[in-house]
């Protein structure tokens, strides 16, 4: 999904929008941030419980970009010690264990299977791949011994505080009572343990809402609290330095074209692949980065769902890239690409990513077929790495490295599950920057809903239990548990303050649910509630209905006219083909 994903700006006119107004009353903080994916928001929120007086700016919405487009893992990265980072695999395990800690309410453990159809295969030409980061010639698939010998590594890396089990390694006769699907052919299949995320969208925007509240408390979104962000709100110029001190930057707000300046003493650019166009709006060239392409596409699919028996399957194509398929919910997700990017392009998954999807899943599953009518959503996002020149794209550096010119932070790299200790990191120099010094670490802090949330399933059922109502049942106490972690009480103890009915298209969402999003979520567009604050359309459940009864229950809290009312249907409709190959009719109520 791209930063295009914004339609143009509503003629009509629009609920007065409290977080642009905060930074246009107040048009000067300490630190700007510009980019509001996973490590803009969470050096936001490093940076806002130092104390520190910091603003934040995304031109979409918060997640739209590359960290909506994961590939839902949160994990060490063990392919990445034959390109000989161990310094970044070591860090993302510390990293998964920690996250599995403080965000136990999205970061779940995932078990992983890898089939392996040889023994030795792979071992000479290994150390070549790890010496020069490029293929030679025709790929040489990774063997038992080499994946041994990487598990027994990255096992290795987690013995610090490791609460995932060690690795397995299963012969052929056991690996297919356990996985009877998978091809015949394999000798041996190994399980270890990552992590998964299932709500990348709603973990940030727990983040971002962290940082807020450390910044104001009860002043949060007001122009006297020291941590404001808003979403819809782009950088579109540096202006001429004047004897006043700091940097001078414009902003404009994508939902009504209104303009006004900003300064900061700091600027740090978390844009991602977008980070030198970023420093050319600001006047700065810059080649940093050399961003690539990754796509996938989810299945409804009981027969691929049953055959992954609950496990990631994770293994090398005939190519040699490293790919999955794993189970979400009652959804398959299947990835994922590696492409170089063009940037003047939409990053959108093309029907040649879908077959080569289709023959990954032949290749480890050949008796399960599938087609294109299986398909409720696809997504493709352009991945924020260093400009490599002549490696290929699968031997990029997943490690990240913070740029400086002038007043200008600029972040190369970075991976979803490094993000709170790459923050961190970030932090640090802005604080170096400012002549000030750490008061606190993020490394044992709870991150929003995961604050407090059941430790076990026994546990989750007596939270369930506990929130259930005359007008909840246990389905809608869990749904709201698994979207918000412990934040749910909030949300249900707005729900239980007015009358409240679940909508008509969709049980999992009601009016004041939608209206709590509204006031407390910065909605900007229709389509935010169906990517980024629910996970309707990552599953395919996107009607015409549901598009029409959602847009007349916003509405009101956000001040749509018929005309805005009409449009965001449209803009829903269009962002969901263009971007995810989904078509949903609608008549515009």
């Amino acid at each position: 999904m791209g930063r295009n994903e914004t339609p143009g700006r509503h003629a009509s006119p629009r609920q007065h929008r409290q977080t642009v107004e905060s930074l246009r009353q107040r048009p000067r903080a300490q630190v700007l941030i510009i980019g509001g994916g996973i490590n803009g928001v969470g050096t936001f929120r490093d940076l806002a419980l130092q104390g520190v007086d910091v603003a934040l700016v995304e031109r979409g919405d918060y997640c739209q970009g590359a960290s909506g487009a994961s590939s839902h893992m949160i994990h060490g990265g063990i392919r990445y010690l034959e390109n000989g980072e161990f310094r970044l695999v070591r860090e993302s395990v510390v990293e998964r264990n920690r996250l599995l800690r403080i965000a136990p309410h999205y970061v779940k453990p995932l078990q992983t299977t890898i089939p392996i159809f040889s023994t030795f295969s792979g071992i000479l030409s290994a150390p070549l791949r790890f010496l020069t980061h490029k293929q030679q010639g025709k790929p040489k698939e990774r063997g038992a011994f080499l994946i041994k010998a990487g598990l027994t590594l990255y096992d290795s890396f987690s013995r610090d505080g490791g609460n995932v089990p060690c690795h397995e390694f299963r012969g052929r006769k056991r690996a297919l009572a356990e996985l009877p699907m998978l091809h015949p052919g394999i000798k041996y299949a190994a399980t270890y343990f990552d992590a998964s995320v299932h709500n990348p969208e709603r973990l940030t925007l727990d983040v971002l809402q962290d940082g807020e509240k450390a910044g104001g408390g009860t002043k949060s979104g007001t122009a006297e609290a020291n941590a404001r962000a808003s979403n819809y709100l782009s950088l579109v110029d540096k202006k001429p330095a004047t004897a006043e001190p700091g940097t001078t930057v414009q902003l404009r707000d994508e939902l009504t074209g209104e303009v006004f300046d900003f300064t900061a003493d700091v600027i740090v650019n978390t844009t991602g692949a977008w980070v030198d166009l970023t420093n050319q709006a600001m006047g700065a060239a810059s080649a940093f980065m050399g961003g690539t392409k990754g796509s996938h596409i989810v299945l409804d699919h009981p027969g691929l769902l049953a055959a992954c028996n609950g496990r990631e399957i994770f293994f090398e194509h005939t190519d040699g890239r490293i790919v999955l398929i794993y189970p979400m919910g009652d959804r398959v997700l299947v990835g994922t690409t590696d492409i170089d990017a063009d940037m003047s392009q939409d990053a959108v998954c093309t029907d040649a990513e879908i077959d080569y999807f289709f023959d990954l899943i032949g290749h480890v599953f050949p008796d399960i077929t599938v087609n294109r009518g299986q398909i409720v959503y696809t997504f493709s996002g352009v991945r924020p790495l260093p400009k490599h020149d002549e490696t290929q794209p699968g031997f990029v550096s997943r490690d990240y490295r913070i740029e400086r010119e002038g007043v200008v932070l600029s972040l190369v790299g970075g991976k979803w599950t490094t993000f709170r200790a790459l923050a961190e990191h970030l932090s640090d120099d802005v604080l170096a920057e400012l002549g000030m010094q750490r008061r606190i670490s993020t490394a044992k802090l709870a991150i929003g809903g995961g604050a407090g949330f059941p430790e076990t399933e026994a546990g989750v059922q007596k939270w369930i239990k506990a929130h259930m109502s005359p007008g909840r049942d246990a389905d809608r106490a869990a749904g709201l548990l698994t979207r918000y972690g412990t934040r749910a009480e909030e949300v249900i103890s707005y729900l239980d303050a007015g009358p409240d009915r679940l909508l008509h298209s969709t049980r999992e969402l009601s009016v004041r649910e939608l209206e709590f999003m509204a006031q407390h979520e910065q909605i900007g567009h229709l389509v935010d509630i169906l990517i980024r604050r629910t996970s309707l359309a990552f599953r395919g459940l996107v009607t015409g209905e549901l598009l029409n009864e959602i847009a007349a229950v916003l509405a009101v809290p956000l001040g749509w006219d018929a005309a805005a009312r009409a449009t965001e249907i449209r803009h829903a409709q269009e962002v969901l083909n263009r971007f995810h190959g989904v078509q949903v009719h609608s008549l515009v109520a």
